[in-house]
């Protein structure tokens, strides 16, 4: 397969030390081009690949004829902006999440992607690692009977840093934006069902959710189950998402950020039947995401995470935010 050659648009530190990486890296990847006028961010990328071109504004970058794939790590607010924009320069988006601020957003992106031919949608790394696959592959194989409840928490602490974007209302901050896309995204995805109600107690500073505590009712094929998730960005690191059957349970550790929060394993817990762990240390979920775009890109292989499905999720996060209580 010829190699895909990616641009990415921005020098955050996330898209220095994991994507652009993970692009570097990758199989029928290759990283081209880096938009920054900053030059001693762009030494922090030249470090793992000092061939790498580097455009002084975002525009230039899309006007490069030599990119074919441009990757988006900007804050929130600008990812519909930037991913319209590489759309009609003729590029493929990969853009990270969350990839609206509104479930209606992202209409014109489905628009733009059917009318130019193009591939576009969110970075959600984690359809592609295989602890995420194999618990919907158990959930789908009724191993745990009929799903009755699904809980998600994820959490971190920012608080020493009021700078940074996840703080800033204008910047689409907040920590349901930022990890209940996590929590909300990752339930729908394993049990295919979307939400019914949702309730929420969010607590705010500064205009941004840092504590949100989510429940509610939702519908799958399977029927209708309870569902809480609690994402904060002012607790101690914490990752966990547990599946409740009618047979047992399945809980994933390290279930967003693998190999980094730590070993991502799956429990799976039934009575009167041995525990069964599973463990999957090593795989790289972001090199895993890239070299699935190069293959949808090349060979036509499906994609595991559409913009229908970010949709979704953003309504689901609507939903959320609709039903807020203050705490």
């Amino acid at each position: 397969m010829k190699s895909v050659n990616w641009g990415v648009l921005g020098a955050s530190k996330f898209a220095r030390d994991h994507m652009a990486r993970a692009i570097h890296e990758a199989s029928g990847a290759r990283l081209m081009a880096l938009a920054t006028s900053t030059a001693e961010k762009a030494q922090g990328f030249r470090d793992f690949c000092p061939d790498l071109t580097i455009h002084a504004t975002y525009e230039a970058l899309l006007a490069d004829p030599a990119i074919e794939v441009v990757y988006i790590p900007l804050p929130n607010n600008l990812h519909v902006e930037w991913t319209l924009r590489a759309l009609e320069a003729g590029k493929h988006v990969l853009c990270e999440k969350p990839i609206a601020m509104k479930a209606d957003q992202i209409d014109a992106l489905i628009a733009a992607r059917d009318r130019t031919g193009l591939m576009a949608t969110e970075a959600y790394m984690i359809v592609h690692h295989p602890q995420w696959q194999r618990a919907r592959q158990l959930v789908d194989e009724g191993a745990i009977g009929r799903i009755q409840h699904a809980d998600a928490a994820f959490s971190y602490d920012n608080s020493a840093e009021p700078g940074n974007i996840r703080n800033r209302p204008e910047t689409g901050g907040g920590s349901i934006p930022d990890i209940g896309v996590y929590t909300f995204g990752s339930v729908r995805w394993v049990t295919g069902a979307e939400p019914v109600w949702l309730q929420s107690r969010i607590r705010r500073e500064q205009g941004v959710d840092v504590f949100a505590q989510v429940l509610g009712d939702m519908s799958g094929p399977d029927g209708r189950f309870t569902f809480a998730s609690m994402t904060s960005m002012r607790l101690a690191p914490r990752q966990e998402v547990t599946f409740q059957g009618e047979h047992g349970f399945i809980r994933l550790t390290a279930p967003f950020n693998a190999g980094l929060f730590g070993e991502a394993q799956l429990h799976m817990i039934r009575p009167g039947q041995p525990d069964q762990i599973e463990r999957f240390p090593g795989v790289r979920q972001y090199r895993n995401q890239v070299e699935a775009f190069c293959q949808s890109i090349r060979g036509g292989a499906a994609f595991a995470w559409t913009l229908e499905n970010a949709r979704a999720t953003q309504a689901m996060i609507d939903l959320a935010f609709a039903g807020e209580q203050s705490v």
